[in-house]
């Protein structure tokens, strides 16, 4: 009939997809089945849909976030709907819980998923304003205290850093103007070899802090992981046209910032007999 709710079924796994559209069906709905990101991604594109059922992780952990937030920008008026096999994953759901009209832990009773459809459906509102996103730096650069606060944690539980002693302040103070410096370049901002850069003066604040070459390394990569984690728990929130190419200039802007620290690091090795290690200040 042609008046039957469109639903948009998206899982990676076949049993799902073979069991779960039948079933649906059955209940009065019209559905197509997407088996990958790409697959979604192209029906979205060709084809309005009421509901979207989208497993959270589809080939890789939280891709459903893409697909709620392609469905989201190209029909705002679409009930999302996420799927977990995970029911331990609590906190993550939470987060983007305000993005999806409801989320279920599989297996889900075909009544429970029915019936919040339904329900929704029932109160949907009749028109609903298309998702505001924001480009990778824009969101960074709002949040850049709390990633740097966790950041900053994940470096207390590392027993290599946690090996020189210095204050909190010592450790983190200068960082802040290293993530703005990684922001300015991503967006587009050229840094002269004429003037010292943040990166640069973390390198050698570094070295007469003690640290060492490994050790410069291992702080990027606890960055990476930082900035990793809090993309993939906003990807609702992010332009996913400019996606891929922020996420790269990202990855290769600390990169080169990594590289422009050791190189100051080890300058300032030249010229210092022995590296500065300052008291723990409390």
């Amino acid at each position: 009939m042609p008046d039957e709710p469109t639903i948009l079924l998206v899982d990676d796994e076949e049993s799902i997809r073979i069991t779960l559209a039948p079933l649906l069906q059955s209940n009065g709905f019209r559905v197509t089945s997407a088996a990958t990101v790409p697959e979604a991604l192209a029906q979205i594109a060709q084809s309005s849909f009421d509901v979207l059922v989208a497993d959270l992780n589809i080939g890789h952990p939280a891709d459903g976030y893409i697909v709620v937030s392609a469905m989201r920008r190209t029909h705002p008026r679409c009930l999302n709907f996420i799927l977990t096999g995970y029911p331990d994953f609590q906190t993550a759901l939470e987060a983007i819980r305000q993005h999806v009209n409801d989320y279920l832990v599989k297996p889900t009773p075909i009544e429970e998923l029915v019936g919040k459809i339904k329900t929704a459906l029932a109160s949907r509102p009749a028109a609903l304003r298309p998702a505001q996103t924001k480009r990778v730096p824009d969101l960074v650069e709002e949040n850049k205290h709390s990633l740097l606060s966790t950041w900053l944690e994940k470096v207390k539980s590392n027993s290599e850093l946690m090996s020189v002693t210095l204050s909190e302040a010592d450790r983190s103070d200068h960082v802040p103007a290293l993530l703005e410096e990684a922001v300015a370049q991503v967006r587009g901002a050229e840094v002269g070899p004429e003037r010292e850069t943040a990166a640069a003066r973390h390198g050698v604040t570094r070295r007469r802090q003690g640290y060492s070459v490994p050790m410069l390394i291992v702080e990027a990569r606890l960055l990476q992981e930082v900035l990793a984690t809090f993309v993939q728990r906003n990807l609702l929130l992010l332009n996913m046209t400019h996606l891929l190419p922020d996420l790269g200039n990202i990855e290769k802007t600390i990169a080169l910032q990594l590289e422009a620290s050791v190189r100051a690091f080890t300058q300032e090795s030249g010229t210092s007999k022995r590296p500065i290690r300052k008291a723990l200040k409390n």
